[in-house]
């Protein structure tokens, strides 16, 4: 497995990468971000360990230049950050998974293979068309559209829009979306989902009502 790790402090990177190596990965080192983007054009990846704080090209910026390149490769952002605003900002750039630091290397293992294995699993599946009456999600190209005319999504909005037509005509309560969309455990009183939903209708709803709320309970995509 080809790893790229981003990181600019000696201390944290030559204990990753030991780490990693000991467990049979391939790692590459980029030091900044600049690095690390000219490293994205040359290679592919099957992962990508990315501090936030960089410096030149931060962890966001670079995460925000590969979403818009169609770049997909899972990124994992590692970073002291701890707070649950710059969790969500990392996630919504296009970040996958979240790591604060220090953590236990098992934990970063176990997340790095859970990606990995999430990703394979989605490119061995037939792709298809998710439809909702005149809203359709081509997963394959990664483009929305609603009465045949595009929708700009932004990546959390993308995924949570996956996320409720994959489950179509079904109940989502805020914690099943929370863990699908998110990955990472929030404060059960976040209003990020709502936050969100909202978001979703501003965009898809001008012509048709597709996202009902179920009071007390969660979501539920609809024609």
């Amino acid at each position: 497995m080809n790893v790229l790790l981003i990181e600019d402090d000696k201390r944290i990177s030559e204990f990753i990468v030991k780490g990693l190596e000991e467990n049979n990965f391939t790692v590459h080192l980029a030091e900044t971000g600049e690095i690390a983007r000219d490293l994205l054009q040359e290679n592919t990846w099957d992962i990508i360990l990315m501090d936030i704080m960089l410096p030149g090209i931060d962890g966001i910026q670079l995460t925000k230049l590969m979403r818009f390149k169609k770049i997909h490769t899972p990124i994992l952002m590692l970073s002291a950050l701890s707070n649950t605003d710059d969790k969500v900002n990392a996630l919504d750039s296009g970040a996958d998974d979240y790591l604060v630091k220090p953590f236990h290397f098992q934990e970063l293992i176990s997340r790095v293979n859970a990606l990995t294995r999430r990703t394979k699993f989605n490119y061995n599946k037939v792709e298809t068309l998710y439809t909702c009456g005149s809203l359709t999600i081509n997963p394959e190209e990664h483009k929305v559209t609603e009465n045949n005319l595009p929708i700009d999504l932004s990546p959390r909005e993308y995924k949570l829009l996956l996320f409720l037509l994959e489950n179509r005509n079904k109940v989502m309560s805020r914690t099943q979306i929370l863990n699908a969309v998110w990955g990472i455990n929030y404060d059960n009183n976040t209003n990020v989902v709502d936050v969100y939903i909202s978001y979703l209708r501003n965009k898809i709803e001008q012509n048709h009502k597709f996202i009902h709320t179920i009071k007390g309970t969660g979501y539920m995509i609809k024609e």
